[in-house]
């Protein structure tokens, strides 16, 4: 790891630990807690859009097999909580590759409509075919550990942000990894990739599978924190929501999906004050920030920290 991301881990870690203990409220930590959940999936489709240069706007599909793959296992099949969530890993995971060998030879706008397509169909399935139909199912059991079941706010809090702690830490070691090069050279030439003999294809289906098992997780917690679901939860809207919040944070960073999903969650909370016209309010700061900040916050942020410096350093 470069010295440059492991100070922004640590830090990273150090406002995991603090944030609970400073805010001290409920709503606020509860917000926090939907706000790392939302991170799961952003950093997938950070890395499946921003680095390989594929799109996806079926992101909400794999968000609600992991959620209701691992309900239905830990309510019906009375299966641990911990397997029920690797099961629907798994099942996401197929799912993903199912749909990429025949989608991820699209591209553009052909392949947004492919996925798009997918999402919608998981949706269908979940409104017909799913416990409770249109209406959903609930008494979904807390998340637990080892006999241990984590019942407080804190404690989920801390039990989400350590996973997107450790889907980080993955993350980035592969985004500097030889296979990080690899994607970043598929997103700017398919055709000079296969040329030095990179098997593109089996790459792009890796990390559109990689997208889908965070997407799935971030289904399975958000499913056993709730512990009610309905295929609502589960519609294009949450692929596009994801979609911006990776835009707004910065596509091109792993950084970015975090504060993007962050501020993206967020910002509904503080804009309740203005009622009826939070909705509008809410499209006003989006489209202006897409307008005036399209590389997003934190490749901005980078960017200005480098001028600060130099500017330092040209003075001295």
């Amino acid at each position: 790891m470069k010295k440059g991301d492991l100070l922004s881990f640590l830090i990273f870690i150090l406002l995991i630990i603090l944030l609970p203990v400073i805010s001290g409220s409920t709503y606020t930590i509860t917000v926090g807690i939907f706000s790392g959940i939302n991170a799961l999936v952003a950093i997938g489709l950070c890395i499946l859009m921003g680095y390989a240069g594929q799109v996806s706007l079926g992101q909400a599909g794999f968000y609600g097999i992991g959620a209701y793959i691992s309900s239905i296992l830990s309510v019906h099949a009375g299966l641990p909580i911990v397997i029920s969530v690797i099961c629907a890993m798994i099942v996401a995971a197929v799912a993903a590759m199912i749909l990429a060998v025949p989608a991820l030879r699209l591209k553009g706008h052909y392949l947004a409509v492919a996925t798009l397509g997918f999402g919608e169909i998981i949706y269908i399935i979940l409104n017909e075919w799913g416990p409770g139909g249109p209406s959903g199912f609930g008494d979904i059991p807390h998340f637990g550990l080892l006999g241990y079941t984590i019942g407080s706010t804190t404690g989920y809090f801390y039990l989400i942000w350590g996973l997107v702690a450790v889907v980080m830490l993955f993350s980035i070691n592969l985004i500097n990894s030889g296979t990080g090069r690899a994607l970043r050279a598929i997103h700017d030439s398919d055709m000079a990739c296969n040329a030095m003999g990179l098997n593109v294809t089996a790459l792009k289906i890796k990390v559109f599978i990689l997208s889908a098992v965070y997407a799935s997780l971030a289904g399975s917690l958000y499913a056993h924190y709730v512990t009610f679901i309905s295929p609502s939860s589960f519609s294009l809207f949450y692929s596009i929501l994801v979609l911006m919040m990776v835009i707004v944070g910065g596509i091109t960073n792993l950084w970015g999906a975090v504060i993007g999903a962050v501020v993206i969650t967020v910002l509904p909370e503080l804009l309740r004050r203005f009622e009826e016209l939070d909705v509008l309010v809410y499209g006003l700061i989006l489209t202006l920030s897409l307008m005036f900040f399209r590389k997003g916050i934190v490749p901005i942020l980078i960017e200005k920290i480098k001028k600060l410096r130099e500017f330092a350093v040209a003075k001295h």
